[in-house]
């Protein structure tokens, strides 16, 4: 790695772990009256979310002057911050797993990218209280804490599943549980992008499903998961794209032959 891309990382990194520490964690079970909101559909918002968001828009900023920077409270605060991810730009999620953090619990991270014509090209998910690492490039593998590594399943019997139902609706979350759940051995979801990739990569779980596929949750994670050698995919096995629909599903494995059974079990429904 040259020393400019060393470097590059090396800013990045140290970003988040600044904003960590001075944004997100101060506020960690230490949330007053009136810092937590809904932004409606049971989605929270704190006020860490904010500052931290700030920040690293602020110091991404001086990283690469003048790129895109879509964040998940400017877009929701202006759907037209949106239309960046067609192009250059970066992507953040200030805290990915608010749900928790907000009820002062784990997992709860920092999610970045970079994307160009909205394919995500490089990714970083930080875990705020394990100060967990991963990162991935596109074609040059995923690394945790620096170092590369290949994805692994659990090698159970019967593969091991964390399956998001929060966003489906009701039909497709009575068939998920009639007609999938019984080939798998579930366990509960995360609530949060940057814990679930990294179980998917690590051998803690096999497979997962995603209704919901917003750009700040799911850009880093699945260029890491296919980085390691594991495949995240749309349900019909096209890319991820950043520009995509939001809703349109996504199936996340550790190995290639796992997304294709959750995958041709999902489209026979």
């Amino acid at each position: 790695m040259s020393d400019d891309i060393t470097a590059f990382h090396a800013a990045v990194e140290g970003l988040m772990r600044e904003v960590t520490e001075k944004a997100i964690l101060p506020r960690y079970q230490n949330l007053q009256a009136g810092e937590v909101e809904d932004k409606g559909g049971n989605d929270p918002v704190t006020i860490a979310d904010r500052e931290s968001e700030e920040m690293l828009a602020e110091g991404l900023a001086k990283i690469i002057p003048g790129l895109p920077i879509v964040g998940e409270e400017a877009a929701h605060a202006d759907k037209s911050v949106l239309e960046r991810l067609s192009g250059d730009c970066w992507i953040i999620d200030p805290i990915d797993g608010t749900r928790n953090f907000a009820r002062g619990k784990p997992p709860f991270g920092v999610l970045i990218a970079m994307a160009s014509g909205g394919e995500v090209h490089t990714g970083w998910i930080y875990d705020c209280l394990t100060q967990r690492l991963c990162v991935a490039h596109r074609g040059k593998g995923a690394f945790v804490n620096g170092e590369k590594v290949g994805a692994t399943t659990t090698g159970e019997a019967l593969p091991v599943a964390a399956i998001s139902l929060l966003f489906m609706d009701m039909a497709k979350r009575e068939q998920v549980m009639e007609h999938i759940a019984p080939h798998y051995r579930l366990v509960d979801v995360p609530y949060c992008a940057a814990e679930q990739y990294p179980r998917l990569g690590l051998g803690e779980n096999d497979v997962s499903l995603f209704e919901r596929t917003l750009a700040w949750d799911h850009a880093a994670g699945v260029l890491w998961l296919n980085e390691a050698g594991g495949k995240a995919a749309r349900l019909d096995g096209s890319p991820y794209r950043v520009d995509g629909p939001d809703y349109a599903g996504l199936i996340g494995a550790a190995s290639p032959a796992l997304w294709e059974e959750m995958a041709a079990r999902i489209n026979a429904l």
